[in-house]
């Protein structure tokens, strides 16, 4: 099959004529690719110009494969969409391979999504991230106080803690799978560490003298913490919290 800004040749059987897109941004001379997909075998077209993104676009109008999910092989070798035709040494009757490639982490998450009770899941997690997120600066706030030796009101550190454990039994109620699951996990282990966090200040709030090298570690853990990677910073709970941890595990 043909496919490019020269005309159709009437002798090749089941051969498709288009005009590449952006080939009107490109006037010249072309190169002729074929291109192997399976069982199927594409020749084309394009501007020596075009880029691996632009061949993607070309190839996509006749494989059915959105740009994203395809690959390029040329002499073995993965060719990234930025770079141009020839600047890679493609040139005229080269031959490249279409691979389709493999779903992105993306791409799944979406289709997930559209389960109806994936989706009820994922934003009733989100409802609860945005609770916890407000807390999260509440505790940065006491942080900051401890840190520069100022008095502050010991009930602050129960009820903040109280108000986490309320969010941790929200997302105790949240039926999850797929996506949602993992969402719901790591969110659980973000406010682990931020009530390991609260309890640490508190020890070093009532005694500055006490070697705090680990509340430091703890509370910094706990604030650089990336929610949405699912690694969490490997902490122990204190012993005033342990009875909590045990209840925890079940999540995993």
């Amino acid at each position: 099959m043909s496919l490019g800004i020269q005309p159709q040749n009437p002798n090749l059987t089941g051969s498709q004529s288009q005009e590449p897109a952006g080939a009107g941004c490109h006037a010249g001379p072309t190169v002729r690719l074929s291109v192997t997909h399976g069982l199927k075998q594409y020749d084309v077209s394009v501007p020596p110009q075009f880029s691996i993104g632009e061949l993607k676009k070309v190839l996509a109008q006749q494989s059915g494969l959105d740009p994203a999910n395809q690959k390029l092989l040329f002499r073995g070798k993965e060719k990234e969409d930025s770079e141009l035709l020839h600047m890679s040494g493609i040139k005229d009757m080269a031959r490249l391979v279409l691979l389709e490639a493999p779903r992105s982490q993306e791409q799944v998450v979406e289709e997930e999504k559209m389960d109806p009770e994936v989706a009820q899941a994922c934003e009733a997690i989100a409802r609860v991230r945005a609770e916890v997120d407000k807390l999260a600066d509440k505790v940065s706030t006491l942080e900051a106080a401890v840190n520069g030796h100022k008095k502050v009101d010991e009930k602050e550190f129960t009820v903040l803690t109280e108000l986490l454990m309320i969010q941790l039994l929200k997302l105790d109620g949240i039926e999850a799978e797929g996506e949602a699951r993992v969402q719901r996990k790591n969110e659980v282990k973000r406010i682990q560490n931020m009530v390991e966090a609260m309890d640490a200040l508190k020890a070093r709030y009532n005694n500055p003298f006490l070697d705090h090298s680990r509340s430091v570690e703890v509370a910094t853990q706990w604030a650089t913490f990336d929610y949405g990677s699912g690694q969490a910073p490997q902490t122990h709970a204190p012993q005033s919290f342990s009875q909590v941890t045990e209840n925890w595990e079940r999540f995993d």
